[in-house]
């Protein structure tokens, strides 16, 4: 366990309301995107995150370490959020599971865009996407920003799962899977597809 994960656990368990504090604002936001994805209610998704941080306070003793303390955390806000969707009845609709299925079928990005064979080049773009803008373009940045928000809720609630770990909170995939209870094979394939789709959606709103 790194010493400051068992320097915040030692202070949780003195009841150290600063420990706690700090916590909560290093990770509520992140906790309640990542609920939102299970039961698409902001008002739920606080329920959510409220819920999580009392089960978190009440097995702090049973945490062992194995993973890091942030890993842990999602991963009781995930099964929290997983819960409440079975209980209130708003889990994802069979559309979107036999939606996912058939994904899997199909190429991440159009064949079409790629050079056919038996051209020299095949497999490679035939028109390089579109770059995105450069962090001194702080403006573009913004704007690219809100439209990725936009496109990232438009994905597959597992996709948007694996994306919002991987991409925007910058988990490994091994810590991602140990959150969402996915194979390291399965997560790569989401996290693969979600980008796709990101970067096409993109694409046509520049």
């Amino acid at each position: 366990m790194h010493a400051e994960d068992r320097a915040t656990l030692d202070a949780l368990k003195r009841g150290d309301e600063r420990a706690f504090a700090h916590l909560v604002a290093a990770y509520q936001a992140g906790f309640v995107r990542i609920a939102y994805t299970w039961v698409r209610s902001a008002t739920a998704a606080q329920e959510v995150v409220q819920d999580a941080w009392l089960a978190a306070l009440e097995s702090i003793d049973r945490f062992e370490g194995r993973s890091s303390l942030r890993t842990w955390l999602y991963g009781i806000v995930v099964n929290t959020a997983r819960a409440h969707a079975r209980a209130q009845r708003r889990q994802a609709p069979m559309s979107a599971l036999v939606a996912e299925e058939t994904d899997a079928h199909e190429p991440a990005v159009e064949a079409a865009r790629f050079v056919a064979e038996p051209e020299r080049w095949s497999g490679h773009w035939l028109h390089a996407p579109a770059p995105f803008p450069g962090p001194d373009r702080a403006l573009e940045q913004r704007e690219l920003r809100a439209q990725l928000d936009a496109a990232i809720s438009e994905l597959p609630p597992v996709q948007q799962q694996v994306v919002i770990l991987c991409d925007v909170q910058r988990f490994s995939g091994e810590e991602a899977c140990n959150i969402l209870g996915l194979s390291d094979t399965h997560q790569r394939v989401l996290l693969h597809r979600a980008r796709a789709k990101l970067r096409a959606i993109l694409e046509k709103q520049r």
